[in-house]
């Protein structure tokens, strides 16, 4: 089953930007301006919705949640429901503490692993959505809190590898979207990053 839609999970507002958390909308933003896409905020999904071409002349869907991070579920079923989209039709972009910064996995199944968006999505969409995991991690220093850690803003060192690797983020999706998600996902999830393959000692969080 392809995916129709593509759903960036983040925090709507300024305060928000360019935090961990929001590396979901950051990735998405990308995706829709690279295919010279724009939103529109719709109310009655309680989010924004873009519109961009995917594989050759189908119409792919990307959604910016403004529901807050721990309510992301609603408005994505809204949005299911009324398109009648399958879970498997969904593809979720997130951000992953348990992948160093850098690193993106792909997987079907699985525990929302303490991610606030991810156990909304279960409760309201059920199992079965695609998931694109973006690393955020390790967690420095480690005592630190999970919540200030998640919304903290990123270092300039860590925005500047996130925009060097925007290029192959995108590249992730497009093959998700042209391919059989578990031909991409064998492929995705052995392809060591270029961040992982040349990061320097400076790079590093």
């Amino acid at each position: 089953m392809s995916i129709r839609l593509i759903v960036g999970l983040g925090n709507p507002g300024r305060e928000y930007a360019d935090t961990r958390h929001n590396i979901g909308f950051i990735v998405v933003d990308a995706f829709v301006q690279a295919r010279q896409g724009s939103w529109a905020r719709r109310p009655e999904f309680e989010a924004e919705l873009a519109r961009v071409r995917g594989v050759g002349s189908q119409e792919v869907l990307v959604l910016k949640p403004l529901t807050f991070m721990n309510e992301s579920g609603r408005a994505v079923q809204s949005l299911c429901r009324f398109h009648r989209l399958a879970p498997e039709e969904v593809l979720v972009v997130y951000d992953e503490l348990n992948l160093d910064m850098g690193l993106a996995k792909v997987s079907i199944t699985g525990s929302a692993g303490g991610h606030n968006g991810v156990q909304s999505l279960l409760a309201h969409l059920g199992e079965g959505f695609r998931r694109y995991r973006l690393g955020i991690g390790p967690r420095q220093p480690p005592e630190i809190d999970l919540k200030d850690y998640v919304l903290g803003r990123l270092t300039p060192t860590q925005l500047s590898t996130l925009k060097h690797l925007l290029p192959e983020f995108l590249s992730g999706l497009d093959l998700l979207l042209s391919q059989d998600v578990a031909a991409a996902m064998n492929r995705l999830n052995r392809r060591p990053s270029s961040d992982d393959r040349h990061r320097s000692k400076e790079e590093k969080l």
